[in-house]
């Protein structure tokens, strides 16, 4: 089943980004994810981003890049993921339906356990941001 375009937010701020925990019982449930969620009919993607990241964390962002979409499918659902890259300009982010949030450097994403349909979005960002902060450790 084809579930529509999903858009997520890589949030940046001093080096690291925002990454959130699913909460038990839901799809992928106890996976960390870029916060986002389904594009609605007759919304653009970046209208979806807004109203999604007010929902989920109470904040609003500045796009400052769109991603490669990254079309995936799971044995029960397929998707089009498109991440943005972002900054806050008001709020600070509330965990809201998310287990954790939390901030982390590029280094350490591999810590985490991301679903599958993130790991192309992570290994694009983790080229940008070699190439934007070459000294930081890139594990």
């Amino acid at each position: 089943m084809f579930i529509g375009d999903v858009v997520c937010a890589i949030i940046e701020r001093d080096g690291r980004f925002l990454i959130a925990r699913r909460s038990a019982g839901r799809h992928l449930a106890r996976k960390w994810e870029f916060p986002g969620g389904k594009v609605e009919v007759g919304e653009s993607e970046a209208e979806a981003l807004d109203r999604e990241l007010m929902e989920e964390l109470g904040v609003r962002v500045e796009i400052v890049e769109r991603l490669t979409p990254v079309e995936h499918s799971y044995s029960d659902r397929s998707l089009r993921l498109i991440a943005f890259r972002c900054r806050i300009v008001s709020g600070e982010p509330d965990s809201g339906e998310h287990e954790e949030l939390r901030w982390i450097e590029i280094g350490e994403a591999g810590d985490f356990d991301f679903p599958e349909a993130d790991l192309p979005v992570l290994a694009e960002y983790r080229q940008k941001t070699v190439a934007a902060y070459p000294r930081k450790l890139q594990r």
